[in-house]
């Protein structure tokens, strides 16, 4: 045993204390890990891209470009396409003869050997599409090396090994293919979504015109590159980029048999009013106001992390985040200290820094909303409570924050805000719990914490959601449906439900 330990003085020098002395000990300093960023420095990026039509990247009808921006640093990274009607017109003409000359004539064995190539060569690309992804969506490495870029390539993994098994997907019933797929994805999961629409339409014998968000495109243009690697026929997929009108001309257009849409329920809205009357088939993923139920017999200390990983990991920019906790009044205030305890070690900045648990908001656009919605939690009496840590100078953003003492009416209780904002109820009994989770005009998902299995069933029962996760939450498997009840959609992808929306039944 040593006779002595050591300190530091106010000016940096190491002297010997006695073992009886109190020890003062700085734990941010002790704590505070070196900088470990992942080299983008290989990534091979064309500072402009065209459009991928029939095969091969072809510049627009009229020549209009977009920028695509680096939210962590407000920096340029690549130009792309706008594309007009005209040249949705080329790319649903071009998926419409490879439909009914190439891909629907093909085995299902032939087109899963195809949907199993495109998986494995994600796999061979993961760490250049998880940099990508973090680069232009401004969400952390970890995220997008150990979350996204694998579960996009289980997607195609998975149905590329329903191809051809579709007789046996659908006992009595002979599937057939829709025809055109028309498919529009969000920002905030650019690859993962990408997957979810294509694997499927694919393995049942579709085409697809695909249009990626105007803020996150570069993965999309990517994975073109990966079809061209493969060798997928030409006009199997393309990949056309802009921003609303290309993805109303891709919605309009009257040779698109079926539209796929993930986003915001109000353009969810739009869609399905343009689509009524007409004999299009859609799905639809839109909003969400996650409810995440922790009742007295939760294991807390999981709990935090749950709730951490539910909102803060992700930034909020998830349809189904829990961005809403409803906690029971006996364990609320303990819950409460150990959560704002764990967030105080969060940190935020740049997301290729491997320690980064809290990246950049994906745009300007959203970073100014996320801060209009803190101005009036505030606003309308909400207790605030943020991450004491400086943030970067440069880039789009936000301190995770929470909301106390807001109301069942609060706007920021009702609303998806999209970002890393939690707010926080209590409740007394479970159905109190149940009706203030289904008291919103979303139903995505909801999570429930109890260590009592029986609750879970009842509880979860009756919580209007597409998906309940118990004692976990944001856990996501290719063979599991997702979708949404009331204003969060229509339909349900991943599974055998999600092929569904892409056969005809006979």
């Amino acid at each position: 045993m040593t006779q002595s330990t050591k300190e530091k003085s106010k000016n940096g020098e190491v002297k010997p204390t006695s073992p009886n002395s109190d020890l003062k000990l700085d734990f941010d300093s002790f704590w505070e890990y070196s900088e470990a960023p992942e080299s983008s420095d290989h990534i091979q990026l064309k500072e402009k891209y065209d459009l991928f039509i029939n095969g091969e990247f072809v510049a627009g009808n009229k020549g209009r470009m977009m920028n695509t921006i680096n939210p962590a640093t407000e920096k340029t990274i690549a130009e792309f396409t706008e594309a007009t009607s005209e040249d949705i017109d080329l790319a649903v003409k071009s998926a419409r003869r490879a439909y009914e000359k190439t891909w629907s004539k093909l085995t299902g064995k032939e087109r899963g050997k195809y949907i199993y190539r495109l998986a494995r060569m994600i796999q061979e690309h993961a760490k250049d599409l998880a940099i990508i992804e973090s680069m232009d969506g401004g969400k952390p490495i970890r995220e997008s090396r150990d979350v996204d870029v694998p579960l996009a390539a289980a997607y195609f993994f998975y149905y590329a090994g329903w191809a051809d098994k579709l007789d046996y997907a659908f006992p009595g019933r002979k599937a057939e293919p829709v025809g055109v797929c028309g498919q529009i994805i969000p920002w905030n999961f650019p690859l993962l979504m990408l997957s979810w629409k294509i694997a499927p339409a694919l393995a049942a014998g579709n085409t697809v015109v695909l249009k990626p968000a105007e803020t996150t495109p570069l993965t999309a243009l990517k994975f073109a590159e990966i079809c061209q690697d493969a060798g997928l026929p030409d006009g199997v997929v393309n990949i056309v980029t802009g921003a609303g009108p290309t993805g109303a001309a891709i919605v309009d257009h009257p040779d698109v048999d079926k539209i796929a849409f993930t986003g915001s329920t109000e353009v969810g809205k739009i869609i399905q009013k343009s689509l009524a009357g007409s004999k299009k088939k859609f799905t639809l993923e839109l909003g969400g106001k996650g409810p995440n139920i922790i009742f007295e017999d939760a294991p807390i200390d999981q709990a935090v992390e749950g709730i951490i990983n539910s909102i803060f990991f992700n930034q909020g920019h998830v349809c189904c985040a829990g961005s809403r906790l409803l906690v029971q009044e006996g364990i609320a205030d303990k819950l409460i200290k150990k959560l704002k305890e764990r967030m105080e070690t969060l940190i935020v900045g740049d997301p290729l820094d491997k320690n980064t648990d809290i990246g950049a908001i994906n745009s300007k656009k959203q970073y100014e909303k996320i801060n209009e919605y803190l101005k009036i939690g505030v606003d309308e009496g909400a207790t605030i409570h943020q991450n004491s840590k400086e943030l970067p100078e440069n880039g789009y953003f936000c301190k995770p924050t929470i909301f106390t003492d807001a109301g069942q009416s609060n706007r920021i209780v009702q609303e998806e805000i999209f970002g890393p904002v939690l707010t926080i109820q209590t409740f007394r009994t479970p159905d109190e719990a149940i009706d203030k989770a289904n008291n919103t005009p979303f139903g995505l998902a909801s999570g429930i914490w109890t260590d009592k299995g029986s609750k879970i069933f009842k509880v979860s029962q009756k919580i209007r959601s597409g998906v309940v996760w118990a004692n976990t939450y944001n856990k996501f498997d290719p063979t599991s449906p997702f979708g949404g009840y009331k204003e969060s959609g229509m339909g349900r992808e991943g599974g055998l439900h999600g092929l569904y929306p892409y056969v005809n039944l006979k």
